[in-house]
């Protein structure tokens, strides 16, 4: 719990050194900085001062400050000084070539209708003020997507990042619910999916859950630096080691609004016209939850003809949505 403090007070030092720096035309020497940035007054020494003074420059220079060295007074070649030119410090003005706004355009896509749409949005928004044309007539007809449509993923990533304990239910393989107790890890996506790696608290050993399996609030509880997560932990490789052998399941037969699913139809297997509204696709897919996150996020323009518990586990998720989302509704995909 110490280190917390220590680190925002070098922080601080580091800040107000370049402050200091920025501040001047003339190089200062060590002797004025000292007395120019108040962490260095409570040094014990000279020598301690120096040394700490030389572990923030070279922390500064390492983080891409252009801290210069320069002599103080021409007549007196021996006396050095320290400067920031203030240049080579400033960013200078950001320009996007089309090709570029293109690629924003599509990250904001990307999240859009995800847990991070808000702050995609924001992005977007303060880019088009500083007068940045977002232009995304260049990327018409592509879908990019991230699939983080799981309600789970904002609090158990804000969990990860204070590292507090979080309760929730779990749905088994099997359909069942159980109650769990998690101190939180690691978030990462394998195959598809997104998974949230931890402590069970109840079982008293490392877990993998899916987030597609989830049901229900995510609770967090007690304060923020709760617990330490192992130094050697890597979330892809616990994921990868506890994932049970994929068993690959029936072809799906998806009914695909015309001009929609390019990404499903490039995968089918066949695909036959139904009329000039819908196509009628056999495709192959090796997990339920995963596959079922993809179609649902095609919404009403996707409908799942068979096998059933795949149709089951889309209409799940569209109501979930539609809880989640005022005026959504999941009438669309249930077969008539």
């Amino acid at each position: 719990m110490s280190v917390q403090p220590s680190v925002a007070a070098k922080t601080e030092r580091l800040l107000n050194l370049v402050i200091a720096l920025l501040s001047t035309r003339m190089p200062l020497t060590k002797a004025r900085i000292r007395t120019a940035v108040p962490q260095y007054l409570t040094t014990a020494s000279v020598e301690a001062f120096d040394r700490m003074f030389e572990r923030d420059k070279d922390e500064l220079r390492e983080l891409g400050i252009p801290l210069e060295t320069a002599i103080v007074d021409p007549l007196f070649d021996d006396e050095l000084g320290y400067r920031i030119d203030r240049r080579e410090y400033a960013l200078p003005e950001i320009a996007f070539t089309p090709d570029e706004v293109s690629a924003l355009v599509l990250a904001g896509r990307i999240w859009s209708q995800a847990s991070l749409a808000a702050q995609a949005n924001a992005a977007l928004t303060k880019l088009a003020a500083t007068g940045v044309v977002l232009d995304d007539r260049s990327v018409v007809g592509v879908e990019p997507r991230i699939r983080t449509q799981e309600a789970s993923f904002e609090p158990l990533r804000r969990a990860v990042q204070d590292r507090r304990k979080v309760t929730f239910d779990y749905r088994k393989a099997d359909g069942t619910l159980s109650a769990r107790s998690v101190q939180p890890w690691g978030l990462t996506q394998w195959r598809g999916r997104w998974y949230i790696t931890g402590w069970d608290t109840a079982r008293d050993a490392e877990r993998v859950f899916r987030l597609g399996r989830i049901a229900g609030p995510v609770t967090a509880h007690g304060k923020a630096g709760a617990y330490a997560v192992p130094a050697d932990h890597v979330p892809r490789v616990l994921v990868r080691s506890s994932e049970p052998e994929i068993v690959d399941q029936p072809p799906a037969i998806l009914r695909v609004r015309a001009g929609v699913g390019n990404t499903l139809r490039r995968r089918a297997r066949s695909i036959g016209e139904i009329d000039d509204t819908w196509s009628l696709i056999d495709i192959d897919y090796r997990d339920v939850d995963s596959f079922a996150a993809e179609v649902a996020g095609f919404g009403p323009d996707v409908v799942v003809e068979a096998p059933v518990d795949l149709q089951a586990a889309v209409v799940r998720l569209l109501r979930e949505a539609a809880a989640r989302h005022t005026g959504v509704g999941a009438a669309e995909q249930v077969p008539s």
